[in-house]
């Protein structure tokens, strides 16, 4: 009498197997090194000294030196201070008025509501490069060349049409019945945009503010052209004194990209819980 084998069960269906399971963990291992070796790399030549990045191969110890070369004998402080400065007052600007201006285009109904958001978005396909001679001449004329609230005003140009747009999707999903139960508190428009709305906009207000914070951080082009005295550099600014005509200072460099890294990776730890959660609900309506 034969005996019968049995079928194997059925794999479950989005049941991956081993195979692939081991295919897919390989090309994550792979993308991961592919991202990391950049970042690794900067911090392993910025620990070999001035020179040691001419020889990455040879293992000739780590130091600190050159660290202790740029925050004790350059003027990195001061730049670091003077992008603190930047950042974060364009950030704090950009962010409320694209509040306001999205929020209006969301709630209101006036006269060219349309055309306004159509206009920040053609105002974000103009290339940087192009910006800077206009840009140049308006702060010019204001008398805001070489100073901070020019560079802030500048970088609120760049990230607030793109803030207004995510910032209007974001407060289409949030009930107009907020709004109604507020006007029957007794509330101003405002005070239901500052006192109800936002409050339950914090991811769409966490994503923006990182946007507007990294834009501001790490733009060289607007900085190099109108801030002309050092007292006013930017850290993206000052990197560039590293770099002369016969020789760059690499190792002076990797290590004060290492250090510029730091508050930008602490503004993306303080606000991750709320980015995924802003982008996926700016982007449900337009």
């Amino acid at each position: 009498m034969s005996t019968l084998t049995p079928k194997p069960a059925p794999r479950p269906r989005g049941e991956r197997s081993r195979a692939a399971s081991a295919a897919l963990h390989a090309a994550l291992a792979v993308a991961s090194l592919v991202a990391l070796f950049p970042v690794l790399f900067i911090v392993f030549v910025s620990l070999r000294g001035r020179d040691g990045w001419q020889e990455p191969t040879r293992f000739v110890g780590f130091d600190f030196s050159n660290y202790a070369h740029i925050l004790g004998e350059t003027k990195f402080l001061t730049w670091f201070g003077n992008s603190v400065i930047v950042a974060l007052g364009a950030t704090v600007l950009g962010v409320f008025i694209a509040a306001t201006a999205g929020y209006a285009v969301s709630r209101m109904r006036f006269p060219g509501h349309r055309s306004l958001m159509w206009t920040f978005l053609v105002v974000q396909m103009f290339p940087m490069a192009v910006l800077i001679v206009p840009l140049y001449n308006i702060l010019g004329e204001l008398g805001l060349l070489d100073s901070y609230t020019g560079l802030i005003v500048t970088y609120c140009s760049v990230s607030v049409p793109f803030c207004a747009w995510m910032l209007k999707g974001y407060f289409d999903t949030i009930p107009a019945e907020i709004d109604e139960a507020g006007r029957v508190d007794g509330l101003t428009p405002f005070g239901t945009f500052w006192r109800l709305i936002l409050p339950l906009a914090r991811p769409g207000l966490a994503v923006t503010a990182f946007y507007s914070f990294i834009t501001a951080w790490g733009e060289v082009a607007f900085a190099t052209q109108f801030m002309s005295s050092e007292d006013h550099y930017t850290l993206a600014v000052g990197l560039q004194t590293f770099v002369g005509q016969q020789k760059a200072e690499w190792g002076l460099m990797t290590a004060a990209a290492v250090l510029i890294t730091v508050p930008a990776a602490a503004v993306f730890f303080f606000v991750q819980r709320n980015l995924i959660a802003g982008l996926t609900a700016g982007g449900t309506k337009g």
